[in-house]
């Protein structure tokens, strides 16, 4: 299962070749994670009957075979090694049920025979990985996922890269192309379905494929050009000579015979003669450290992936279909191909499939093929059962030709102790692990959401990203959306929280300690108190809350400040929702916003418009929070919603202050009710006077119905404003048009498309049909001059009903005027 192999395809059946006596030996070169050769190996065990079989992969993991014959064991899964001191530090071989190492693996289990790994240990080759990167200064974690000794593809040379050790893009790197080329075919995929994959039970000799690939293999090995300097050929010499080690001592140990599954690029070496003092000499005083290993669960999509920890497959999904149905594997294929389509919508008939499984056949007889290929059954798919359209056919290639298939794993695995408590949480919260991405509503009213709420964020905080929260539809604090998929690699995330603790809640509360007095800004201190508050860690919300506090009274800068208001506050409201004491998080927020309202007018002063564009989002900020934060407020602290308007009113009325800033707080007033609408236009008709220079009287525009804050809206219902900006613009001289016209473009174009239109259509009118800036609004449809509070009355029954109320008893006579 070595990336060195490449695809490498073949080997042969037959005895000696070690320079050793013993029982008969059987040399078996596979394709990783290819069916025909998954076919080709259980075929060839049935006929050969060894006594022990002897597989590629880490001698570690030799006590975990028996697991693979557990009932609750699910493929694909994958063997996982780690360093104990470093978990990061991990390496993967992954097996599907079509791979040859697992049916290989599976057929000794079967029968009573011993199976054992010869590979070179992980010890070794971890400990490789570790001096590559202490001397390339790579730690990448895709780049580790790619390293020679993880994972396998099917041969086309990606899975090597230019990582340290791996194989180089040669023969080496990809024999199946090489051996492709030389028999006239331009795709490797190709023609090994052709070779071996469509090849069925009992098709000639067991062994001839073996015996006849392995000869090719002999031929590519002797145009190799690896030397001194080439570390990926030396690496291999080295797994080679371990690997003819463990040969030579299970021939002595086995008389009945022994099989060797393994990548068909190592046939030769195996089966050439070499002096066992050279082999142990190359072994010797390896770099090792100490590993542990388990197996986890693995998944079509990932085998699917060429980089990071993936095999390379490209049509997971496919080949295990063809592994599965030995008879009609295409008339098959294509009814579930029918059956995916129907459940999207799509209207497909038996009389489409038969059609498609004859354009499919006719096809491969075009092409000189011996059975369609999964390019034509694709061709025939496009043409018949998707009426010549690529989009359907996408939905074929994600769902079916890759898949979603997620392994599992007995639980009687080895695991550190912080994924077995992961795993009972998982049961007890009825919340499994899935390959395909899903998403999760959760009602945190009730005590099952409420545990996955808190499990997902305290995965979160332990660096697993298991769940990513997204917007919910609803807008209620009590409600959670999270978008779920399960990834291989995640299992190794685990394994690296296992440092913090053993269950999932000592993890998180040690991490979030040390990672509150590890930040480097206020903001992240604050952004982690909210993140233990959704976590529920009681534990860890004390000392971070004291860090908090020693680092806020410690901070000047005004705008650390309002960036860490926010989440304190939603802190506060969700720890409101979840029954959490916020009481010390209340005076901290309290004493933020104080510390806020004090600085922020001489903040404010002498910016720029880069600084002024930001001090205007932090106003934004410090408003929303302070909203929130008046319903709660902290003893000794006073009206908090009081104190901000002075603080707004302050910034409206100084000269000192960018007109952006100016701008927005007149309209958070405005909107708060506590700016009369007269006053508002007053102010705007003093900022848009010609005294004032252009560009700061945009600013102005900006700050006041820019910024999302709904503007459009507010110009559409108060034409008076309107009216205003209009009669400003028309009279800005040209030479200054172009210094505002950005601003203006900025401010205009963040409105919904229909709100431009009807806005233009009001300017389009002119002055005399929307009235003067007095009289704005009369005569005009649509528009009344002032409100009708009956009529405004008649929907609230109506609303009342629509969020779960009843209609008050007097109301009933106004039901239907409401409707």
């Amino acid at each position: 299962m070595a990336g060195t192999d490449g695809a490498g395809s073949g080997g042969s059946g037959g005895s000696g070749g070690t320079g050793e006596p013993g029982g008969r030996l059987s040399l078996l070169g596979v394709r990783h994670h290819g069916p025909g050769s998954a076919r080709a190996v259980r075929s060839a065990l049935e006929a050969a009957r060894p006594g022990v079989v002897l597989v590629e992969g880490p001698p570690e993991a030799d006590a975990l075979i028996p697991l693979a014959a557990d009932e609750d064991m699910r493929p694909p899964v994958a063997l996982l090694a780690h360093a104990v001191d470093e978990p990061g530090r991990s390496a993967f071989w992954p097996l599907a049920e079509f791979s040859p190492e697992w049916v290989a693996v599976r057929w000794a289990l079967e029968h009573g025979v011993p199976a054992r790994f010869i590979d070179l240990p992980a010890a070794h080759t971890l400990a490789w990985r570790a001096a590559d990167e202490a001397t390339t200064g790579q730690a990448d974690e895709e780049r580790t996922g790619q390293a020679d000794e993880e994972t396998t593809g099917p041969g086309d040379g990606r899975e090597g890269g230019d990582v340290p050790g791996a194989a180089s893009p040669d023969v080496r790197g990809d024999p199946l192309a090489v051996l492709a080329s030389a028999a006239g075919h331009d795709d490797p995929e190709r023609w090994w379905e052709d070779v071996i994959e469509h090849r069925g039970p009992g098709e000639g000799d067991v062994l001839a494929p073996f015996t006849a690939l392995e000869e090719a293999m002999a031929a590519l090995r002797e145009t190799e050009e690896g030397g001194e300097g080439d570390v990926a050929h030396d690496r291999d010499l080295v797994r080679e000579a371990y690997m003819r080690l463990q040969v030579r001592s299970a021939r002595r140990e086995f008389a009945e015979g022994v099989a060797v599954v393994c990548g068909a690029w190592h046939v030769p070496a195996l089966r050439r003669r070499a002096a066992v003092a050279a082999d142990r000499a190359l072994v010797k005083g390896l770099p090792r450290t100490k590993v542990d290993m388990t197996w986890v669960p693995w998944t079509h999509r990932r085998l699917s992936r060429a980089g990071g920890y993936g095999a390379g497959i490209e049509s997971p999904g496919w080949y295990g279909h063809l592994f599965a149905a030995v008879d009609r594997p295409v008339e098959r294929w294509l009814t579930r191909v029918a059956g995916l389509l129907r459940e999207e919508g799509r209207t497909v008939s038996p009389a489409h499939v038969i059609e498609a499984a004859r354009l499919a056949g006719t096809l491969a007889a075009i092409r000189g093929r011996p059975l369609p290929g999964l390019s034509e059954t694709t061709d025939a798919a496009r043409a018949v059962l998707c009426d010549g359209s690529d989009v359907p056919l996408a939905l074929v290639h994600d769902r079916l030709v890759v898949g979603d298939v997620l392994g599992e794993v007995p639980a009687g695995a080895p695991a550190v102790p912080l994924q077995r408590d992961l795993t009972r949480t998982q049961r007890r919260l009825r919340l499994k692990p899935e390959a395909a991405e899903r998403e999760l509503e959760l009602d945190l009213r009730k005590e099952t959401d409420t545990g996955r709420s808190r499990l997902l964020h305290r995965l979160r905080l332990l660096g697993v990203g298991w769940g990513e929260p997204t917007a919910s539809r609803s807008t209620g604090t009590f409600r959670e959306t999270w978008r779920l998929r399960w990834e291989p690699e995640l299992s190794v995330r685990v394994a690296e929280a296992g440092v913090w603790g053993t269950t999932v809640l000592a993890a998180a509360t040690a991490r979030a300690e040390a990672d509150a007095v590890t930040a480097r800004g206020l903001a992240e201190v604050t952004a982690l108190a909210e993140r233990c508050l959704l976590a529920e860690l009681p534990d860890a919300l004390t000392p971070v809350m004291r860090i908090l506090a020693d680092r806020a009274a410690l901070d000047t800068d005004v705008g650390h400040l309002a960036e860490a208001l926010p989440a304190l506050v939603r802190s506060l409201r969700y720890g409101d929702v979840r029954g959490t004491d916020t009481g010390a998080l209340a005076e901290v927020a309290a004493g933020l916003a104080e510390r806020v309202f004090v600085g922020l007018p001489a903040a404010c002063a002498a910016l720029d418009a880069d600084a002024a564009e930001e001090m205007r989002r932090h106003v934004d900020s410090v408003h929303t929070a302070v909203g929130l934060l008046g319903d709660a407020p902290a003893p000794g602290h006073g009206d908090l919603r009081s104190r901000w308007r002075t603080v707004l009113r302050t910034l409206s009325a100084r000269d000192a202050v960018p007109g952006v800033v100016r701008g927005r707080a007149v309209r958070l007033l405005l909107d708060d009710g506590e700016l009369a609408p007269d006053e508002a236009a007053r102010i705007m008709g003093l900022v848009l006077s010609p005294g004032t220079a252009p560009t700061d009287a945009a600013a102005w525009i900006e700050g006041f119905v820019g910024g999302g804050s709904g503007g459009g809206m507010l110009l559409l219902h108060d034409e008076r404003l309107l009216a205003l900006i209009d009669a400003w613009l028309t009279g800005v001289p040209a030479d200054a048009f172009t210094d505002v016209l950005p601003l203006l473009r900025r401010t205009f174009s963040a409105y919904e498309p229909g709100v431009r239109r009807s806005v233009g259509e009001l300017v389009r009118r002119g002055p005399e049909a929307r009235g003067s800036v007095t009289t704005a609004g009369s005569g005009i449809p649509g528009f009344a001059a002032g409100l009708d509070t009956a009529r405004a009355d008649a929907v609230l029954p109506v609303i009342r009903l629509l969020l779960g109320g009843d209609p008050a008893p007097d109301d009933d006579d106004l039901v239907g005027v409401g409707t």
